[in-house]
């Protein structure tokens, strides 16, 4: 049995994540105040807290349904506030603040669809999609650098390499939703039998 001690560690990746959503306003602030090394090491911050919660929920066994939603939301509401902040600021183009707010908006309306005309379905990132989050996170994370230090450091091919795999990445998502859900109607739809007519 469980003592109460250990029941209540379970939810620390929990707290983690809640930390890590609170911290998106303060990120935001520094943004638009032009505090880019506070706000750098905040986000730095979120990044290391999220590494550490997902070992422990790994290493610990401590997994929830809360966590496997509070954990990609913090990641995506910090990622997506950092974008378009940046954007108002004209720090990054508006376009690329779009371009990647559209791709999720495009993956959570194809799940919302699937799971409402389709059916339940276990959520699985596709690795296109990993490489371009990684790739989104660490071009924030260099025009925040740029920004506090670094001038004349050049950033914008990665941002274009950001866009591409952005775009690739969401036509990814869409063509294998689009095939698991016609093998899913597949395998559910009723076998025709054959009436015999009168002669």
């Amino acid at each position: 049995m469980k003592s109460g001690k250990e029941t209540a560690w379970r939810h620390l990746p929990n707290f983690i994540s809640l930390v890590r959503i609170a911290l998106v306003l303060p990120v935001a602030v520094l943004i638009t105040r032009e505090h880019y090394s506070m706000a750098l090491w905040l986000a730095l911050a979120a990044g290391l807290s999220d590494a550490f919660d997902g070992w422990l929920a790994r290493h610990f066994g401590w997994r929830s349904r809360l966590g496997a939603l509070l954990d990609p939301a913090a990641d995506k509401l910090l990622l997506m506030t950092c974008y378009l902040v940046l954007a108002l600021m004209q720090v990054l183009p508006l376009w690329l603040a779009l371009l990647v707010l559209g791709r999720d908006l495009v993956i959570l309306g194809g799940a919302l669809g699937y799971r409402l005309w389709i059916g339940p379905f276990k959520a699985q990132p596709r690795r296109l999609a990993k490489l371009s989050t990684m790739l989104q996170i660490l071009f924030v994370l260099l025009v925040l650098l740029r920004n506090s230090a670094f001038a004349s450091m050049q950033v914008q091919p990665l941002g274009w390499l950001v866009a591409v795999l952005t775009v690739a990445s969401g036509v990814d998502y869409v063509i294998h939703w689009l095939a698991r859900a016609r093998r899913q109607r597949v395998a559910f739809r009723p076998c025709s039998r054959s009436v015999p007519h009168d002669a």
